[in-house]
């Protein structure tokens, strides 16, 4: 496996391959990797993400999975790196985390089996795919200001390939507490369908980001809030929450709400409000990040 990061470094955006604890650019200059300006490791001309994938959030949820995926879209003003500050706006309640597994599209994709799509594959980073429920009301159709606003898609650190997807754990912490808990096993639909799905009628190209669902256990966080998303290979991509220094215009649209269905989303099912947090799911396997 190759792992590649994009740093700032002279106020230039560079390329640089990891190796061990430093990151090396073309001409060998080596730069410790926790002491980088990090950058997101990809640059997409779009950023597109299934809904529900895991059997643990189907289940969270109380629902079931559709016959087939269904998705949404995430601006490419919401990317965000490793080590960035994910902004929570003023008036805002609901901002929820949800690790997840970006995959990477390394041509131009178009009309492809599952089996084609898997050599269209560049690699995979790490997401944080965090949703502002408060505008969820007005949103849910397109999840556009929920899933969208700025600074709410953290990937990286690094861009990882050769990376086999299947059989991997995923975990997100919050504050060093693990908070959500999966394996890639509980996809029901894995990388190359997503790909293939998606080109069906949309062309991807290189650098493309498809977000690959999360398990169950998304919550809330709160500004001051330290939030790590580690998947097995790929490594761990941590983000701070912090207070933004302009409230949602109340002159303006829709304003943050605290409706029932925002309340139960954030809080983790679709069960009768009752303003209190509910149980995380039980967990039916040990984490590879613990052996």
């Amino acid at each position: 496996m190759t792992e590649t990061r994009r740093i700032l470094l002279g106020g230039v955006a560079t390329s640089v391959v990891r190796e061990g604890d430093h990151l090396v650019t073309g001409d060998g200059r080596r730069i410790p990797a926790d002491e980088a300006h990090h950058l997101p490791p990809v640059e997409p001309s779009k950023i597109i993400c299934v809904h529900l994938n895991y059997r643990s959030r189907m289940e969270e949820f109380m629902t079931r999975l559709p016959p087939a995926p269904t998705y949404f879209h995430k601006p490419t003003t919401s990317l965000n790196s490793h080590m960035g500050e994910v902004v929570r706006p003023p008036r805002c309640r609901y901002l929820n985390y949800e690790g997840e597994i970006a995959i990477v599209i390394g041509e131009l994709t178009y009309d492809v089996s599952p089996e084609e799509a898997r050599g269209h594959i560049l690699g995979y980073t790490v997401a944080n795919d965090y949703g502002l429920h408060d505008f969820r009301d007005t949103d849910a159709g397109s999840m556009l200001r929920v899933k969208g606003s700025d600074t709410l898609c953290p990937l990286g650190p690094g861009l990882v390939t050769d990376w086999d997807h299947r059989h991997k754990a995923i975990r997100t912490l919050v504050n060093g507490e693990v908070r959500q808990e999966g394996n890639t096993d509980e996809m029901e639909w894995d990388m190359a369908y997503l790909v293939a799905d998606l080109a069906r009628t949309i062309t991807l190209l290189p650098g493309d980001v498809i977000l690959s669902g999360t398990p169950a256990g998304s919550r809330p966080v709160e500004p001051g809030d330290v939030v790590t998303v580690e998947v097995e290979g790929l490594g761990a991509l941590t983000n701070t929450v912090v207070e933004g220094s302009h409230p949602v215009r109340p002159d303006v649209g829709a304003q943050p709400s605290e409706s029932e269905e925002v309340v139960s989303t954030a809080l983790g099912g679709d069960w009768e409000f009752r303003g209190v947090r509910p149980p995380m799911p039980t967990r039916h396997y040990v984490s590879k990040f613990d052996e």
